[in-house]
């Protein structure tokens, strides 16, 4: 998985298991999604062989939500902005990007500067189009994603500034003798939780004892088995 981070605040945006091609004029990522339906929460007792029924009760909580999967997978924050306030943000954000790009690619800043004016024009002419989104921790100087919806008014997209962001795999590379999967980078808590429904499934696995181990920020999950 290659997962898309905001350079400013380090909060994912998006990740390749959506639909994700550059724009025309190669300024943003137009990343295509769902409008879903989940109930979201994580039973307890799956993990406790000796969880109480009353504990049990207590460890299901769960509650519906809806909204486009790009924005629930990856903790989007809603945000708003008339055109005043957009064009005062997107003034200080292109500033950022543009020190960023003097550090690290100052062959860009000319094409971006460039190509990044006639987008931000067009985003304040059809501003009332659009919701705003920033990445989970707020961060008022971080990317803003830009929300639309497709002519069919069902299938939103979602427009982020491709200079903006950097690019981070996400694998895990082996299953080694101690029943651990090593990755090359942190994966989010839902591909943890995949992993361990998996595990769940696997009669092989004895599951009286599961370790989330702060190995876990190294890109690591472990099943201990106790057999």
């Amino acid at each position: 998985m290659i997962i898309y981070k905001c350079i400013i605040s380090n909060d994912e945006m998006f990740s390749d298991t959506f639909k994700v091609k550059e724009t025309d004029s190669g300024i943003f990522y137009e990343v295509e999604g769902k409008t879903v339906t989940r109930t979201e929460g994580f039973d307890d007792a799956l993990i406790s062989a000796n969880a109480s029924a009353e504990e049990a009760c207590e460890g299901n909580d769960s509650a519906t939500v809806s909204g486009v999967d790009i924005v629930l997978n990856h903790k989007l924050q809603e945000t708003g902005f008339d055109k005043k306030q957009y064009m005062a943000y997107i003034k200080e954000y292109v500033k950022t990007v543009k020190a960023k790009l003097q550090e690290t690619n100052p062959d860009r800043v000319e094409s971006f500067m460039a190509e990044v004016q006639p987008e931000v024009k067009r985003i304040l002419g059809n501003i009332k189009n659009y919701q705003f989104f920033t990445g989970e921790s707020m961060n008022p100087e971080g990317m803003v994603g830009l929300l639309d919806y497709r002519e069919d008014g069902v299938t939103p997209y979602m427009l982020f500034f491709k200079d903006g962001l950097l690019v981070e795999k996400c694998v895990r590379t082996s299953y080694d003798d101690e029943n651990s999967f090593k990755g090359a980078a942190p994966c989010k808590m839902f591909e943890l939780y995949i992993m361990l429904y998996v595990a769940l499934r696997n009669p092989l696995i004895s599951m009286a004892t599961i370790q989330l181990s702060k190995a876990a920020s190294l890109g690591s999950f472990r099943l201990a088995s106790n057999n």
